[in-house]
């Protein structure tokens, strides 16, 4: 480290001056209100911690400031003045630099292109390679990373060279205000710790910050104050970041105004039925580590953590997507052939993943042929299919679901969300599924559909099917599940009977928090 400071400090700088400001900014898409007249205050020289759970709004507010959207209502003020980006180019021009959870570097470049990409300085028309690594050497040099060669290739950093690499870009633009979305996530310990130095020399030098962390103990640490979004709208603003208590923060998170209705509980599962799914000691290098979780028939197990927590990893694991470092799966107690998702199928598990239009089904498809997908062979003979057998056995899932338009003929991109997903369930309901591995199930899906499923899958249960589910949402968990797990940085923390947990003790597990260490409100 050199001493010097990362950037001259702005010229009109002055502490503390307010140089973000957001009133009532509301942001929409086709069903969902993500920003709902959202309220910011950010000043220079200051680290402005914003928390919320996921699906808080947070991404969509992070894409107005950076110019991937443009907000619908309200307003937006940087340095004093009313401002509408039309592009991200645009707010980096103005001195707003973001850098992603996941980094928008171009591997096959060097850390010095990727670092003044799309500022390149030129002569005659020519870029100046020589200048470019000069600058991106002495950047490096006062991130406290001079042993990065600016001519090496991004590809062959590791993730907490690549962060470094974006920290650069920001600061080649000279930024006033640098978004960081969870930037500690990739780091290890020591790590974070060179972070957060650089942190404190940027605020020093009068740059803002808007740090977004679910961590709580960094947001102590590094925070001065924090906003907190639910549910697209501003339920505190301006909390001192180190005196804030847990609880209140945790509290301010939580309420809703989605209403959640979940069908009534016919009982718990009977302890002495069939115990479906046995996952001992399971690990994925990077991802999550020693897992052991059971299943019965009949019993719905919820897994809650955030974004990152090795959840959906878990899943796909389990299913075969994904083949494990060590550790086993058993299905009625005999061994599952570990990353063969046709082993996993044949021994009677279905999996519902997160991203169905990508992973789960075949949109320019009709649906009946998406429902017949992973039973085609059945409907196979001599190399032509019975269409009028897949439609029949597709008609009869689209009553016992009610999925709406019930035409199974039409192709199943038509179908909003929840009838998407309906679809996607009803696929495992032709096999001889006894287990169903659900990725975050109603993820925009609307509240009337969305109730629809709750009553499937609870339907599913009465039937004898085991299910074990991924859900961001707290209360679906809690409302749906008979038992719950607690995943936080790849490792359950925590496991108990859904009756004996709530939101706020919930949420505070998977934050790292200190609600059940005792920690005075």
């Amino acid at each position: 480290m050199t001493g010097q400071p990362l950037i001259e400090a702005p010229a009109d700088a002055v502490p503390g001056e307010v140089v973000l400001r957001l009133t009532d900014v509301v942001k929409t898409f086709p069903g969902v209100r993500a920003l709902d007249g959202v309220q910011l205050e950010v000043r220079a020289g200051e680290v402005h911690c914003l928390l919320g759970q996921n699906g808080a709004g947070k991404s969509t507010l992070i894409k107005v400031l950076s110019g991937a959207h443009r907000p619908d209502s309200g307003q937006v003020q940087w340095l004093g003045e009313p401002v509408t980006f039309a592009n991200p180019q645009a707010a980096m021009r103005a001195g707003i630099a973001t850098i992603y959870q996941e980094l928008d570097l171009v591997d096959d470049l060097s850390v010095a292109e990727n670092a003044f990409l799309g500022h390149e300085p030129r002569r005659f028309g020519f870029i100046r390679r020589g200048h470019i690594a000069r600058r991106t050497r002495a950047i490096l040099g006062r991130l406290g990373h001079p042993e990065i060669p600016p001519r090496r290739m991004v590809r062959s950093l590791p993730a907490a060279g690549k962060q470094i690499v974006s920290m650069a870009r920001a600061l080649s633009h000279e930024a006033r205000l640098i978004i960081m979305d969870e930037p500690s996530a990739v780091l290890a310990h020591d790590e974070v710790g060179n972070l957060f130095r650089i942190i404190r020399e940027l605020t020093a030098q009068g740059i803002a910050v808007i740090y977004i962390s679910h961590r709580l103990e960094e947001i102590r640490e590094i925070g001065d104050r924090v906003t907190v979004l639910k549910d697209g709208r501003t339920t505190a603003a301006n909390l001192p970041a180190r005196d804030t208590p847990t609880r209140e923060l945790v509290s301010r998170m939580t309420g809703r105004t989605i209403e959640y209705v979940f069908p009534p509980r016919s009982g718990d599962p009977d302890a002495d039925r069939e115990e479906l799914l046995r996952v001992d000691g399971l690990s994925r290098a990077g991802e999550f580590a020693d897992v052991s979780l059971s299943v019965r028939a009949g019993e719905i197990v919820g897994i809650a953590g955030l974004v990152g927590s090795g959840r959906s990893e878990l899943l796909e694991t389990i299913f075969g997507a994904r083949r494990p470092s060590s550790g086993t799966v058993r299905m009625a107690g005999r061994p599952v052939r570990p990353g063969s998702v046709g082993a996993a199928v044949r021994a009677g598990m279905g999996m519902a993943p997160e991203e169905r239009k990508s992973q789960a089904l075949l949109l320019g498809e009709p649906i009946y042929r998406n429902v017949t997908l992973s039973t085609f062979g059945r409907y196979a003979r001599l190399g032509f299919t019975d269409a009028g057998r897949e439609r029949a056995e597709a008609d009869r899932l689209a009553d016992t679901l009610e999925l709406r338009p019930r035409d199974v003929r039409r192709p199943v991109r038509t179908l909003s969300g929840g009838n998407q997903q309906k679809v996607v369930v009803a696929r495992w309901l032709l096999g001889d599924t006894r287990l169903l591995l659900l990725d975050e199930p109603t993820r925009g899906v609307d509240v009337g559909a969305r109730a629809e499923l709750y009553q499937v899958i609870q339907a599913l249960a009465g039937q004898g099917v085991g299910v074990l589910l991924v859900s961001s949402e707290v209360p679906e968990v809690l409302g749906l599940a008979d038992r719950v797990l607690v995943m936080r940085e790849g490792r359950v923390v925590h496991e108990a009977p859904a009756g004996e947990l709530d939101e706020d003790t919930v949420l505070d597990l998977v934050m790292a928090g200190s609600l059940l260490e005792g920690e005075a409100a």
